[in-house]
């Protein structure tokens, strides 16, 4: 594999952008790629011819983007170019520019590992080769030099060489397929409409294709036909069901043409399913890219079905907000992500069969933001993203999941129909344009007919999560008067933050011995710190009473104690309001207002009531995690061992495949990577699973089952190593690199950590993106502390980590080997060793990377709040 050390100007600026801008318009490309070497693994680069046109301020210079190999040739406006004055790190010079202009470059650019740009992933399973492309934010620079950022859009022409019995895509319909020699061909993709060069893609290999056709029409009556693709690897062609993927894009077209009323615009709807994939999908225009983990080789809860269902809604909805209509810079990263989030989840909840999208949101996706948004380096929605390493960190839960919480919240403050009205418009007035924040907004403005500028600075521009809990005064057995209050601080300046909310306070009456039952919900709208609560005068001193029901608002709920011990012990008769509820628990425990023990008690009370297997997931995996994070040494393994034991029980009294049983098994292996002592009857079960047939745990649990036995030593590397020869598929060679690397060996440890720091298995090879994640992941493992103590050979190495290694797979290892001993007794979240190592780092290292520095603030953060927990449980 080519080395290429990362270049001192890769980290294009806003600025920078912004003045490349005003001196350039382009129109189009034309990228001709050469895959005809794919196959052979000792080739790591491969050619590539681009041809951009474009405008200029005559006499000006500008730069191209690329991170390639090696430039043979530039040629601008006919005369060639010297390469060696041209080239500048991660920059291609061109000047002095005409007012139209011409350049062509021939160039090498080279296979990833990475999953960043064009990468290569042999299939163990069968040695077939497949390439794919990834992009945002903007490695299109990896792959052919251009203009790499989202407001210089231009049409693209794409030709693609390649053997001749691949499938072979690109964004345009396939045209035309001509002979290469030597068993190759070059297919000629249609020019598209115009787009940014993040939403360019690739696709090469022996994947296995289906068809279908879709039909359908706008609102306004506009008939569309579309022709659809699926793709996966030949290997997991018997695992993908197509008939499923089919219909939820039909359904979800049917609802964004209701919708939108703007035809789809990108020609075909290709949907291709890919190896070692970073995220969960990308929207590139008629051929989006999804991870290979929706093709379920093992059995798959009615979660997962769903998840996938809002991953392809979310990815469709870009198809309008995000590639029709595409941010002007980063700042604007979030709309389009908060938009797709909200929107997607929408549209699951209303085309799709899937009854719990909402559920899942509350409990799944929103707790992803509420940790995001209470670390010391959150972010208002509408971030400053000054250069490419903040584009980069920000695909975060601010991003993602609090802009959509948000959002959410807009529509409840000016109604759905006005919501989706402003939408409209705004596609009709900017179709293939760029836009900002104030372009959408002024939408919503026509739209609703309200000033949205006070809306917008209150939840756009302010960071951090407000809390809202019911305060009463009884007399004679009823409500005599009730106050709903908010508080909230920017936990970057300790700010106060106050937001108007649009809610419902929800009134349940316990039942018994069963869950309460809901009786009515009231509509409040929150200004300020203190509303008055006229509506529950009267009510019942014994019912439940729940801040946002209905999930309406992005807000921490506090429940009352006697609200809190219902909802723990009996729990409440509807799912999104027991998903909410919880997830308020959650956030208490968190914030060391209620013991974890507590919580785990109430998710055992509320297990059976859960129909939703997300949430259960996450209830199920946050009360493992908090008891072996927020309990004290000496409670830890007492409270751990109880834990496994209910899971282990659980699963022997109802052993039937169930989506139950697959959440409670993913559960246990978790709990035992923690477990140390007393650990062997539960091991002997797990064993015992895997030795019976009649249990069929799959692929995927029969690896998570493999990797805790190896951490406790209870399977050793040949027993590992046979089992993957047996099934020699993807999922088995990720999990016998965890399992190798769980191994209770201090020299077994050291290894795994070496080829962390490095990127390189023992042999030397670049490990990819999957199998430098296994690495950390079982690595982590460790309940015999095999591995511990190595906290100062990681302040001493992570900067260099950050300079040899792209910024994704860094951040693998940055992240994933944070020392972070909480087995320590001495010291608390001030004075604890590991506390003290990494404030003494971040003080003397200021002038390291921003973003390196965010990931240690934000795990130093991570460290302190267990500290705090375990200290308020002691």
């Amino acid at each position: 594999m080519t080395d290429i050390p990362r270049p001192d100007n890769e980290n294009l600026t806003r600025d920078e952008a912004a003045a490349r801008a005003r001196t350039v318009r382009t129109h189009d490309y034309t990228v001709d790629v050469d895959f005809s070497r794919a196959a052979d693994t000792a080739v790591d680069t491969y050619p590539v011819r681009t041809r951009v046109s474009f405008d200029a301020e005559p006499g000006a210079s500008t730069f191209l983007d690329y991170l390639g190999a090696h430039v043979a040739s530039i040629v601008l406006n006919g005369v060639e170019q010297d390469v060696a004055a041209a080239v500048d790190g991660a920059r291609i010079v061109l000047g002095p520019l005409a007012a139209h202009n011409e350049v062509v470059i021939a160039s090498e650019s080279i296979y990833s590992r990475s999953g960043e740009g064009v990468h290569r992933f042999v299939d163990p399973a069968d040695g077939a080769t497949y390439l794919y492309s990834q992009n945002e934010p903007v490695d299109c620079r990896r792959i052919y030099p251009c203009f790499d950022q989202p407001d210089l859009k231009a049409r693209f022409r794409v030709t693609i060489t390649a053997d001749d019995s691949w499938h072979v895509a690109a964004n345009g319909a396939l045209q035309s397929h001509h002979p290469a020699g030597d068993g190759t061909s070059t297919r000629v993709f249609a020019v598209t409409e115009p787009m940014s060069t993040y939403i360019t893609t690739f696709l090469a290999g022996p994947y296995t294709q289906w068809h279908d056709q879709y039909a359908g029409r706008t609102a306004s009556g506009v008939e569309v036909a579309i022709p659809l693709g699926i793709a996966t690897r030949a290997s997991l062609a018997d695992s993908m069901d197509p008939d499923a993927v089919f219909e939820i894009t039909k359904r979800g077209l049917d609802w964004f043409h209701r919708h939108f009323d703007v035809a789809y615009p990108w020609g075909k709807y290709d949907q291709v399913f890919v190896p070692e994939y970073n995220l969960g999908a990308m929207e590139n225009p008629g051929l989006v890219t999804f991870t290979e983990r929706y093709v379920f080789t093992s059995p798959a809860t009615q979660a997962q079905h769903e998840q996938r269902a809002n991953t392809i809604l979310h990815e469709m909805c870009h198809m309008w907000f995000g590639d029709l209509v595409t941010m002007t810079w980063w700042d604007d990263l979030w709309l389009k992500e908060s938009f797709a989030d909200y929107v997607g989840t929408l549209a699951v909840d209303e085309a799709t069969d899937f009854t719990t999208a909402w559920t899942t949101f509350a409990s799944r996706r929103k707790a992803w933001a509420y940790r995001q948004d209470q670390y010391p380096t959150t972010h208002p929605i509408v971030a400053d993203i000054v250069d490419l390493e903040a584009a980069d960190q920000n695909f975060d839960g601010i991003t993602y999941a609090k802009g959509a919480s948000v959002l959410k919240q807009l529509s409840a403050f000016v109604g759905p129909d006005t919501f989706l009205a402003a939408a409209r418009a705004y596609f009709a007035q900017h179709a293939w344009g760029n836009t900002t924040l104030d372009d959408f907004l002024g939408a919503l403005h026509e739209a609703s007919g309200r000033d949205m500028r006070g809306w917008a600075q209150a939840w756009l521009t302010t960071a951090g999560v407000n809390r809202l809990r019911i305060e009463t005064t009884v007399a004679d057995g009823t409500i005599a008067a009730a106050v709903l209050h908010q508080d909230g601080v920017d936990p970057r300046t300790g700010e106060e933050v106050l937001r108007p909310h649009v809610a419902r306070i929800g009134v349940y009456a316990p039942d018994g011995d069963g869950p309460a039952r809901f009786e009515t919900a009231h509509p409040v709208r929150v200004e300020g710190a203190a509303t008055p609560l006229p509506e529950l005068v009267g009510t019942p001193a014994d019912r439940v009473l729940l801040p946002n029901d209905g999930d309406l608002t992005y807000a921490k709920v506090v429940q009352d104690p006697h609200s809190l011990q219902v909802v723990l012990d009996a729990g409440l008769d509807d799912e999104l309001a027991r998903a909410t509820a919880l997830a308020g628990a959650w956030n208490m425990v968190r914030d060391a207002e209620l013991p974890v023990e507590r919580f785990a008690d109430g998710v055992v009370a509320n297990q059976h009531l859960i129909e939703d297997s997300g949430v259960l997931a996450q209830v199920l995996l946050q009360a493992s995690a908090g008891l072996a994070s927020y309990t004290t040494a000496a409670q830890r393994q007492r409270l751990l061992s109880r834990w496994a034991t209910f899971l282990v029980d659980a699963v022997v009294d109802d052993p039937a495949p169930s989506d139950r049983r697959t959440v409670l098994l993913r559960t246990l292996f978790a709990t035992l990577g923690d477990l140390q002592d007393p650990v062997a009857p539960l091991l002997d079960v797990v064993r015992s699973w895997l030795d019976d047939a009649d249990v069929a745990l799959g692929e995927e649990l029969t690896w998570g089952a493999l990797v805790v036995l190896s951490a406790h030593g209870r399977v050793d590397a040949d027993a590992l190593r046979a089992a993957h020869e047996h099934a020699p598929t993807a999922v088995s060679a990720t999990g016998l690199t965890r399992a190798l690397a769980a191994r209770p060996d201090a020299e077994v440890k050291d290894a795994a950590r070496e080829a962390a720091y490095t990127g390189r298995d023992a042999a030397g090879a670049v490990l990819s993106n999957d199998h430098l994640q296994a690495t950390i992941d079982g690595l982590a493992v460790d309940p015999t502390g095999a591995g511990a103590g190595h906290g100062a050979e990681y302040w001493r190495r992570i900067e260099d980590v950050w300079t040899a290694q792209s910024q994704g797979q860094a951040t693998r290892v940055v992240a994933g080997l944070f020392p972070s001993d909480t087995e320590l007794a001495d010291g608390d979240e001030h004075t604890h060793p590991d506390v003290r190592a990494a404030q003494g780092w971040l003080t003397a290292r200021a002038d390291a990377p921003h973003a390196l520095r965010r990931i240690v603030i934000e795990h130093l953060d991570d460290l302190r709040r267990r500290l705090r927990a375990q200290a308020a449980s002691a």
